[in-house]
């Protein structure tokens, strides 16, 4: 059973996206959008070699529909869901900048020029457009602060 899970470990968008961020900080540009296009084909979502995704970072249900721009800067193990959208907003060239440990729900949309602190959950659905500071769950649209963390932890802890 090990052997299934790493081998299906192998098929999964996060995996592409390590590949090609590693072509891409080797100047092997033409490789980097292969595996940028491969992405594209096998999950539905749009993962650019040139943002950066921390060590740890895993997508749900293996990707599908999640877009990232490409100056976002997602930290260490963050728990993105599917159809998540991380990326500018209009009049905006700046892109979100999101911290460790973080958890972003199913549909929800993390827009503009904004930092998302440490430890934050992020509910499905919630449209986030203003910063975040670490240890908060947000919710709605807009999404507002529906809860302060005391407990500082892992990902596992909420």
């Amino acid at each position: 059973q090990a052997v299934g899970r790493a081998s299906m470990n192998l098929f999964n968008a996060i995996n592409k996206y390590r590949r090609a961020n590693w072509c891409y900080k080797h100047n092997l540009r033409f490789l980097a959008r292969f595996f940028e296009m491969r992405i594209y084909q096998a999950h539905n979502c749009f993962v650019p070699s040139c943002c950066e995704l921390g060590e740890g970072t895993v997508f749900g249900y293996k990707g599908i529909g999640v877009v990232v721009g490409k100056k976002v800067s997602v930290g260490k193990n963050c728990m993105i869901s599917q159809n998540v959208t991380i990326g500018g907003r209009g009049g905006h060239d700046d892109m979100p900048t999101i911290g460790d440990n973080c958890y972003i729900g199913a549909g929800a949309e993390v827009l503009g020029p904004i930092t998302i602190g440490d430890n934050v959950v992020i509910g499905a659905g919630a449209v986030m457009i203003s910063d975040a500071p670490s240890n908060t769950v947000w919710a709605g649209v807009p999404a507002k602060c529906v809860k302060t963390i005391e407990k500082r932890g892992t990902l596992s802890d909420f």
